[in-house]
């Protein structure tokens, strides 16, 4: 018999399309036929990696040609000044207008993504997005929803709002910034919801810009940096410890002495140049070797001589070799350095990077400093404390290992199989 057919649906972003990758790859192994549902500026880059392509939009074609992720790499560019706001101040000015333009992407790509699964009728359903699509949970198949965002994405009211950047044990400002976030989002979600509807979906829950999978859900981050809870999750929640893909691509650590610290600030943050250009001055001035991930502005600065890189790079090769990550704290990046042990040193920009640059700090797994605000003395200075910790080195060893020993990508094409094999069930798949 053939395989189950799944069918992958990430955001238009390199993270949650690489945790899918990892996943998908481990589905195909097993005979599994995957396909990806991705946006037209990724058409190739899935199917060089011997994935099927089910190509859409999510807004009106522009006239010159896009490079993969190009709208969010604009619009970041764009918006990059109220980065240096506080977090409450970025709810009017950054994260509705994102919010906005999610749901303007999914009322535009309903009817597509109608054709798309009526097409390849799929065992199951992957979505790996922050807004809800209604042609999903409306297809009436078995359909996963995946949060590879920060845990707080799963609202708790003894825990820090969402975006926030709040620490764990201070709830000073919590209350007034879930008033602010509800005022701004609740028009939006209230409309929003009412297309929902109309398309067949069920109602958005309370607050909520996504439905909550009946089937299974599936959240990203380690035991060890997972909050405390007041709520249970429902029995459909299952937590991936780490999702990290096998990459084929050959990396070898530059020649020298001297620690090897790895500079990331994601595919959207490395789009500030000066920022980029900043924290290399910064880094030129220690006697460490570093790496840089470049960016799509790569042209745009250059290196010092203690330092390699390139526009990309295969960040699961690398990682294993560096000493210590200076990142902008992606959740990618935070569960994959915790995967292999390594110290951070966060500069969040925005999103849910607030969020897990605090967590990290409040656990002691590494240190968060603010990007515009960082001098070179601190940033030197935090690099060489987190370096010379023997204990946090011996405590992310213990947690590299354990991550290690139980690959996220294995529990969750698990998880997802017993989804597509129970097609048809009605109710929770719980295992």
């Amino acid at each position: 018999m053939a395989g189950p057919t799944i069918a992958f649906f990430p955001e238009g972003a390199y993270g949650p399309t690489n945790n899918c990758v990892g996943i998908g790859r481990v589905l195909r192994e097993r005979g599994a036929r995957v396909v990806f549902v991705v946006e037209e500026s990724f058409a190739g880059t899935l199917e060089a990696q011997g994935f099927e392509e089910a190509l859409m939009r999510l807004k009106p074609k522009p006239e010159v040609e896009e490079e993969p992720g190009q709208f969010w790499k604009d619009f970041i560019r764009e918006t990059a000044p109220e980065f240096r706001k506080p977090t409450i101040e970025q709810l009017e000015t950054l994260v509705l207008p994102i919010w906005q333009e999610l749901v303007d992407g999914a009322r535009y790509v309903d009817e597509r993504l109608v054709e798309i699964f009526d097409e390849l009728r799929p065992d199951a359903i992957v979505e790996d997005n922050v807004v809800g699509f209604p042609a999903v949970p409306a297809s009436g198949r078995p359909w996963v929803r995946i949060v590879s965002c920060n845990p707080l994405e799963l609202k708790d009211p003894a825990l820090p709002p969402v975006f926030s950047g709040y620490a764990s044990e201070d709830t000073a400002g919590w209350d007034e910034f879930r008033r602010r976030y509800r005022e701004l989002q609740e028009p939006l979600q209230q409309e929003f919801s009412a297309f929902c509807v109309e398309r067949g979906a069920p109602p958005l829950p309370d607050g909520e810009l996504i439905h909550e999978s009946p089937f299974l859900g599936l959240y990203l981050y380690p035991e060890e940096a997972d909050y405390r809870r007041s709520r249970t999750l429902t029995p459909t929640w299952k937590r991936l410890d780490s999702c990290v893909r096998e990459v084929s691509e050959p990396w070898e650590p530059p020649p020298g002495e001297g620690k090897l610290v790895y500079l990331s600030l994601g595919s959207l943050g490395s789009g500030d140049v000066e920022l980029m250009r900043r924290l290399i001055g910064f880094l030129a001035e220690t006697n460490h070797r570093v790496v840089v991930s470049k960016g799509p502005q790569a042209a745009e600065f250059e290196l010092a001589p203690n330092m390699t890189g390139a526009e990309f790079l295969p960040q699961p090769a690398i990682l294993p070799h560096v000493d210590l990550v200076v990142t902008h704290g992606g959740n990618n990046t935070v569960t994959e350095s915790l995967h292999f042990g390594k110290p951070m040193v966060v500069l969040p920009l925005f999103w849910d990077q607030y969020d897990n640059a605090q967590r990290m700090e409040d656990l002691g797994l590494g240190i968060r400093l603010a990007p515009y605000e960082v001098e070179g003395d601190e940033l030197r200075g935090a690099i060489d404390r987190l370096l010379g910790d023997a204990a946090l080195g011996r405590r992310l060893e213990r947690i590299a290992a354990r991550l290690q020993a139980r690959p996220g990508t294995v529990v969750a094409a698990d998880a997802i199989q017993r989804a597509a094999d129970a097609q048809g069930a009605v109710g929770p798949l719980v295992s």
